[in-house]
């Protein structure tokens, strides 16, 4: 999913960036005589040639058949979208990879839940309070609800007491811990969205720059941990970076999960959503006012507060049923020290073909496909990953390369997740990592955006390689937006791995911001996740070409090195990767 992050006035676009091309001097590739790793029966055929060098040739012949339409948007479980993945790993064999998938395949299979409720019959009550009425609430109007509990179609959850907890945040690492003392079994918790620092505009947490703890996934996950019956959090849309519209659309219709071991037994009985508006009148309900409750829990050791003897009961009724699909991993084997590993990840998967019948609203009325090949988002990832794969496998290294094409990215980071709980290699091994995900056709800029900046010292990396090009690094613009928790790179951060996710500015070599700025909002309104998102021959590949060298060089230098790069010091995943390392030798 490519991430559009406001940038002043305008939007700026997500573009991997940089002004050298790196050129490993070896013959080209040419296709394979033996059969492909997939069996004979690929969908589509691979390259005629490609060259180790890294060109916009050879990301355009490789963008062009992964957003072809005869893999139907290359949507994860159905036929031919997983013939996508097939190709992926003939690719890969091509190129010259081992396969580091189960069993001596190219793949890791992942299994997938997905769960349906039913609004019409499920509820969610709040009940007491001042005047003891009733307070039903209209799902996706006033509040969303879901389980991620996958083994019951109906699951009925008694009445539990309300308390606020603040932010839902316990981080040794700032000295914050919400649940102090505090025994929430039985209970529902309520919590704000994004973290302490957003509202505190000091220098506690990340001030404006949204942690992890920030995340509306770690305050369900905290939640569970604590032992609590629900977990509620509070919509505003300053703090979450988007309204209300995206948390009633994002959670109605079918959630994807993965298959839980104990089916998602360990999480909470539910979790949900509601509006500042409900809010407020329950908090009202309560004896308790919303707007000072929230200055008190931006205060360091603030006491969570019973909710006036307001309580939460309801019912879920859901259909669930299940599906798998593959991530994608092949290795460039390192010649001194093979059980170190430099990773690079992209998503292949995309939203797949609707129905010949269903509404598509393309923002143009001209366009009637129903097929969302996703050639920005994110064959050019895929074709990116590739490319820094063929040029590795070309070369002798000390280090080995892991490349991890995942799955299931568009519904919810569940591929990337998946292979960070069930690594191929230990995590431990994996000296840091770079993330791609959506490349857009810009050409070079002047600048280059390090989303969630200021998270490792691999951005030192990237600056050093930039000031070659008189070029320099950006923050992302709209940090309070937390984007560096939205791609696949984070399930890798919470296991400890130091990720970058580094993306194009916006300053154009020609044109300038002003250019860059209409290029990301032409996308955003008229292409990003719909059918027109597809590859031109007209695309200028050259920016691309440029941005995926800078990527294959801070690689490169690693796995031709000794280094393990660190997160900075206090960093929220620092403590993780510290703790991976003790005794991994």
């Amino acid at each position: 999913m490519l991430r559009i992050i406001m940038a002043t006035s305008g939007l700026a676009l997500l573009v991997a960036c940089s002004s050298e091309t790196v050129t490993p001097n070896v013959p080209a590739t040419p296709p394979p005589t033996l059969e492909a790793p997939a069996g004979p029966d690929l969908l589509l055929p691979l390259p005629e040639t490609t060259t180790s060098e890294i060109t916009a040739a050879d990301l355009g012949a490789r963008v062009a058949i992964l957003a072809d339409d005869a893999f139907e948007g290359r949507g994860a479980a159905s036929e031919n979208g997983e013939k996508a993945a097939d190709w992926v790993a003939a690719e890969m064999a091509r190129v010259g990879l081992e396969p580091a998938g189960e069993n001596g395949t190219w793949f890791q299979t992942v299994g997938m839940i997905e769960q349906t409720l039913d609004e019409a019959a499920s509820s969610l009550l709040f009940t007491g309070g001042a005047s003891g009425d009733d307070f039903p609430m209209a799902l996706k109007e006033t509040a969303v609800m879901w389980t991620k509990q996958q083994t019951l179609a109906q699951l009925d959850f008694a009445a539990s007491e309300l308390v606020f907890i603040g932010y839902g945040i316990v981080a040794p690492e700032y000295g914050w811990d919400d649940y102090a003392g505090l025994d929430v079994k039985g209970k529902t918790v309520v919590m704000l969205v994004n973290d302490p620092g957003y509202a505190r505009e000091d220098e506690l947490f990340k001030g404006k720059s949204m942690t992890y703890y920030g995340r509306w996934t770690y305050k369900y996950e905290e939640a569970a941990r604590q032992g609590a019956t629900g977990a509620i959090i509070v919509h505003e849309t300053a703090p979450a970076s988007y309204g209300w519209d995206v948390v009633a659309n994002s959670w109605s219709g079918a959630q994807a999960d993965l298959v839980r071991v104990d089916g998602g037994r360990e999480r909470t009985q539910y979790e949900a959503w509601i509006t500042e508006e409900t809010a407020r009148a329950l908090f009202s309900e309560g004896g308790l006012d919303f707007s000072a409750m929230k200055i008190a829990a931006k205060q360091v050791g603030f006491t969570p507060v019973d909710m006036g003897g307001l309580t939460a009961s309801g019912k879920i009724v859901q259909t669930v049923s299940t599906t798998q699909s593959r991530n994608v991993i092949g290795v460039a084997p390192g010649a001194t020290t093979p059980d170190e590993y430099m990773l690079y990840t992209a998503h292949w998967e995309h939203l797949g073909k609707k129905a010949e019948d269903q509404d598509i609203d393309t923002g143009q009325d001209f366009y009637r496909d129903n097929i969302f090949n996703g050639a920005v988002d994110n064959a050019t990832g895929t074709s990116a990953l590739l490319e820094i794969a063929e040029a590795m496998a070309s070369e002798e290294h000390d280090r080995s390369t892991l490349f991890v094409a995942v799955t299931l990215e568009e519904s919810g980071l569940l591929g990337s997740a998946y292979y960070a709980e069930n690594p191929t290699v230990p995590l431990s091994r994996i000296v840091a990592g770079i993330n791609m995900d959506g490349m857009l056709p810009i050409g070079p800029t002047h600048d280059m955006l390090v989303v969630g900046y200021g998270a490792s010292e691999l951005e030192d990396r990237l600056k050093a390689y930039l000031e070659t090009q008189d070029r320099v690094v950006v923050p992302d613009q709209n940090p309070q937006a937390g984007y560096f928790y939205r791609s696949d790179h984070v399930s890798f951060a919470k296991k400890g791995v130091p990720m970058l996710y580094a993306d194009g500015g916006i300053d154009m070599l020609e044109g300038g911001v002003a250019a860059g700025r209409a290029i990301a909002e032409a996308y955003t309104s008229q292409d990003y996740h719909k059918p027109s998102d597809e590859y031109s021959e007209d695309w200028d590949l050259s920016g691309m070409q440029q941005d995926i060298t800078a990527l294959y060089t801070i690689g490169r230098d690693i796995v031709d090195s000794a280094d393990w790069p660190t997160w900075y010091p206090g960093n929220e995943f620092e403590a993780i990767r510290q703790a991976s390392l003790v005794g991994s030798d």
